[in-house]
């Protein structure tokens, strides 16, 4: 029988029981999320290297998307702090059309891993992992915002992290008061606004406030060494025409390392915001069908100019702390940010760039689980390792090389803990059937006929384990007439321990030995059927407990 693909958006069940009391609590809550989103999205957009407008239409059709076609009742999709780094070098590396092949791509990995139900999958990524990049996207995304906080004349800052340090230091002396007196206050007013009202966004306060203040200083005072996103970008305050996007393969394969990349911070960033949400209403999201969802609105942004989009927590957060608790409020926040485009983009040119680096340095600070990552350098040195490396690859070179590497790195570690813990031993002369899952007896221990051994795995029999079995075989003395694989504790084997089985098959066999498993659970029995090893050994050979295989051990020798 094939597995359907598992999408049920949200929205279309809830459609079905809606009130007109959660209606109203959406509508309010999608409102305050969509003057929330209005600054994150302009701030992130210009930070990822594109224009302010491609911001706010990454969280308007992105947003609407997830909402429409999502598996949670309350995540918020757009663009992130988390993606910047990444969008940014694709762009410097391949330019907007490379972004848009790159996203698009990434979409349709999304979907994939969405169709093959990998959504819970996902969620076992290791936690020092998502630290440190986390941290290191961070750490990199503050770096970024010193020319604009500082007001400092750079003409070109270089990609590297080390490089820009160098080169903020080397041009320090520029420093203008003006736009670190902004960008102080935007910190300041987005930290303690919080203390005076939680329901209105301490960035839009900022952008509002330091918006009238930057122009009436410009236009009454004459100064003008406040640069605002007029200076550098021309606004274009309507939706744009969809933009065909051509692949060929050598762009797909240049690109393919970026697309998985986007890919898997989506998903997990996603993912890891459906969770969260899931712990303050209690509701319960759909893994596979968000990531669908995700894809779908990935491989349509782009199409419109945008950049990746993914579930934004601290958005989420927002629109459940305000009632929202169905996809309306979603879709409600989209079409706010569609409006203020529509009629208040013009006036996005006068926010001082000094203001959104304000923002995007409260945004990194949030972002930097300081605490966590502290805590985690307590932990296993293990842990420690895939975090410290993850944390210096993603801020020295780049998140790709971090996550690849440290994935590698945690499946290694992961590798040899199971390693450590699985044993594989020799036993001679007598069994403890003790607390024995096998024991159908009274008797407390067995004893091994003479010529006969047992040896027992201990753990499951996978590719790393085999090695350890070859090596105990090899520090045996005297040949026995018959060995007994005792398996009563081998929750699966794979196709190396398979192979490694009928290794020593083939060797007891040369040797005139019996060969005889015993206590084989019904998974791993299948899979030695399935490979034909119960014909090469025997079907008589592969015995349910250690009773009956002693018991055939002692007629044989």
């Amino acid at each position: 029988m094939k597995r359907q693909i598992d999408f049920k958006p949200k929205l279309f069940n809830i459609l079905k029981n809606d009130s007109k009391e959660k209606f109203l609590n959406d509508l309010m809550a999608g409102i305050i999320v969509g003057i929330v989103a209005l600054p994150l999205a302009i701030a992130f957009g210009i930070a990822s290297g594109v224009s302010p407008e491609k911001g706010l239409i990454t969280a308007i059709i992105g947003g609407f998307i997830v909402s429409f076609l999502g598996g949670s009742n309350v995540q918020i999709g757009g663009p992130t702090g988390a993606f910047i780094v990444i969008v940014y070098g694709i762009i410097r590396n391949y330019g907007v059309e490379g972004l848009a092949i790159a996203t698009v791509m990434a979409g349709i990995m999304l979907v994939i891993m969405g169709v093959l139900r990998l959504g819970t999958i996902i969620k076992f990524i290791p936690y020092p992992i998502v630290v440190g990049f986390t941290s290191g996207i961070a750490l990199t995304i503050f770096t970024t915002q010193m020319k604009d906080l500082f007001g400092l004349s750079i003409d070109e800052v270089p990609a590297d992290f080390i490089s820009k340090w160098i080169v903020f230091f080397s041009h320090f002396h520029t420093l203008s008061l003006g736009p670190l007196l902004i960008g102080l206050a935007s910190i300041l007013i987005i930290v303690y606004t919080p203390r005076l009202s939680k329901k209105i966004p301490g960035s839009l306060i900022s952008i509002i406030c330091l918006t009238v203040i930057a122009y009436a200083v410009k236009h009454y005072f004459g100064i003008d060494t406040i640069e605002t996103i007029g200076d550098r970008f021309i606004i274009n305050a309507s939706l744009p025409e969809p933009e065909g996007i051509s692949f060929n393969i050598e762009t797909i394969n240049k690109l393919w390392p970026a697309a998985f990349t986007i890919a898997m911070l989506g998903a997990i960033e996603s993912l890891l915001s459906a969770t969260v949400a899931d712990g303050v209403t209690g509701d319960k999201h759909n893994s596979n069908t968000e990531l669908i969802a995700q894809g779908a609105a990935n491989m349509i942004v782009p199409v419109f100019g945008g950049i990746p989009v993914t579930g934004a927590i601290a958005r989420t957060m927002t629109n459940i702390n305000n009632g929202g608790r169905t996809p309306v409020a979603g879709i409600v926040h989209a079409i706010v940010l569609l409006l203020i485009l529509l009629f208040l983009g013009p006036l996005t040119k006068h926010i001082p760039m000094a203001c959104l680096a304000g923002v995007l340095i409260v945004v990194s600070y949030n972002m930097s689980e300081w605490r966590t990552f502290r805590s985690l350098l307590k932990g296993p040195k293990s842990d420690i390792s895939v975090l410290l490396a993850t944390f210096f690859l993603t801020v020295i070179f780049d998140l790709t090389i971090a996550i690849e590497i440290g994935l590698l790195m945690a499946m290694f570690l992961f590798m040899r803990r199971v390693m450590e813990t699985t044993r594989v031993s020799v036993i001679r002369d007598v069994i403890n059937l003790n607390s024995d899952s096998e024991n159908q007896r009274d008797d407390e221990n067995l004893v091994i006929p003479q010529g006969v051994e047992v040896y027992e795995i201990d753990g499951p029999f996978f590719f790393g384990i085999a090695n350890k079995f070859d090596g105990v075989m090899q520090t045996l003395g005297d040949k026995p007439n018959v060995r007994i694989i005792r398996m009563r504790k081998v929750p699966f084997i794979d196709s190396t321990g398979l192979h490694n089985l009928e290794s020593l098959l083939r060797l007891s066999q040369a040797e005139n030995i019996q060969l005889i498993l015993s206590g084989v659970n019904d998974d791993v029995h299948n899979l030695l059927k399935k490979g034909g090893f119960d014909q090469k050994i025997g079907p008589d050979n592969i015995c349910s407990n250690i009773n009956i295989a002693l018991e055939k051990a002692g007629k044989i020798r």
